[in-house]
């Protein structure tokens, strides 16, 4: 059952993302309080979950850091050696992996002003930046204008301490390469001086966003989440879900270990008291789909007010529970102020999510097909009604 007027309390109740990676320009009309993504391989459907973190973080280092990390995108650089390194290339978080003075990424609430929505900006430095530049990097020489990376959120602004520079004897339209090290040292002392001699702006806080998937969680994460609500109702909630697939035989779960790690032994990991069982087992034993629904709960419980991202949601869990475990997703979500944000390339999954949304009171459920033509990209809607009638009669929707 819909939301309603609720979906009005959502941070996204639609999107639109221009600029970033794979994505030209996408706007996906209206969102649920669980939106589950399809489409074919190429069709943005990861890139839409990494934007939603990006937006989450307000454009910080560390996640740009880590989205370039985890796609391998790394390009030359230079540290404070005036070695050749690798690090990570902030070219390829631009669409078609150009940079410029006019390369720009906006993603934010469809129907909201500028100041609502994240801007991530390769911008040519005005004087004061272009003489700290020049300081900072005395001992370099370049053929053509640096680049600065900017990010704008909320009437806010601030500089990512990356500099970006052409090629040494290059000129316009070579590859630039970051002097992605050598800026992070000095990385303070830019931020302070770019902008009117002053400290700048701090953007608003961060939202919560934590990201599942396509693998699991490791034992560090996982006790890190766990830390969060232990002796608490979300504990509670993660014992539940591991009895979607193993009924009442789940007993209790803990943490154990600690965090120093002796003669290859695991830290802290998950152990489970099993009805009938003198001992706890361990969670990875009894295989991925428990680690997944475990990490699941304690992925929801950490995400309170904000986001929770999966990428390929079904990873791990059988088509039989795939009703229940979106049913348990819905609930929770509402109950802990969570927008979720799913991919899936399962029509079983579909299926199992058409048919918690359509019953579910609290939360509202869409379908979200992605489709790319070229350079153009499109997003198909489905509301609830529309995903039943579809999964009931066979329709693909995926």
């Amino acid at each position: 059952m819909s939301e309603g007027s609720s979906n009005g309390c959502l941070r996204f109740p639609h999107l639109s993302i221009s600029g970033f990676r794979g994505i030209r320009n996408l706007e996906i009309p209206r969102l649920g309080r669980v939106t589950l993504l399809a489409g074919a391989n190429g069709a943005g459907k990861t890139t839409v979950l990494e934007a939603v973190q990006l937006y989450a973080a307000r454009g910080s280092e560390q996640v740009l850091s880590a989205l370039l990390d985890k796609h391998e995108e790394l390009s030359a650089a230079i540290d404070e050696d005036n070695d050749r390194v690798l690090a990570p290339d902030p070219a390829a978080l631009f669409h078609d992996r150009k940079v410029s003075p006019d390369s720009v990424i906006v993603i934010g609430p469809a129907e909201s002003s500028a100041e609502e929505r994240l801007k991530v900006e390769a911008a040519v430095p005005n004087e004061k930046e272009v003489a700290l530049i020049e300081r900072l990097f005395d001992d370099m020489t370049a053929d053509g204008p640096a680049l600065v990376l900017k990010i704008a959120f909320a009437g806010r602004e601030r500089i990512i301490p990356w500099v970006l520079l052409p090629h040494e004897g290059g000129s316009r339209g070579r590859p630039w390469v970051g002097l992605s090290r050598r800026v992070r040292s000095l990385g303070r002392t830019y931020s302070r001086a770019v902008r009117h001699g002053d400290e700048q702006d701090e953007l608003p806080q961060a939202l919560g966003c934590q990201s599942l998937g396509p693998g699991l969680l490791s034992n560090d994460e996982t006790a890190e989440l766990w830390d969060e609500v232990a002796l608490t109702n979300d504990e509670d909630r993660a014992v539940q879900a591991l009895k979607l697939m193993f009924g009442d035989v789940v007993d209790r779960v803990a943490m154990i270990g600690d965090d120093t790690r002796r003669y290859n032994t695991p830290g802290r990991r998950v152990v489970v008291k099993l009805r009938g069982r003198d001992t706890p087992v361990p969670l990875k034993s009894l295989g991925d789909g428990a680690m997944r629904l475990f990490g699941l709960a304690l992925a929801l419980a950490g995400s309170r007010n904000g986001f929770l991202v999966m990428d390929e949601a079904e990873n791990g869990i059988h088509h039989s529970i795939l009703y229940r475990f979106w049913r348990m997703i819905l609930q929770t979500a509402h109950e802990n102020n969570v927008q979720v944000f799913a991919t899936t390339h399962s029509f079983d999954c579909v299926k199992g999510f058409a048919r918690a949304a359509s019953e579910s009171e609290a939360s509202e459920g869409i379908l979200v097909r992605l489709e790319r033509e070229g350079e153009r990209n499109r997003a198909v809607v489905y509301s609830e009604d529309e995903i039943r009638v579809a999964a009931e009669q066979g329709i693909e929707v995926r």
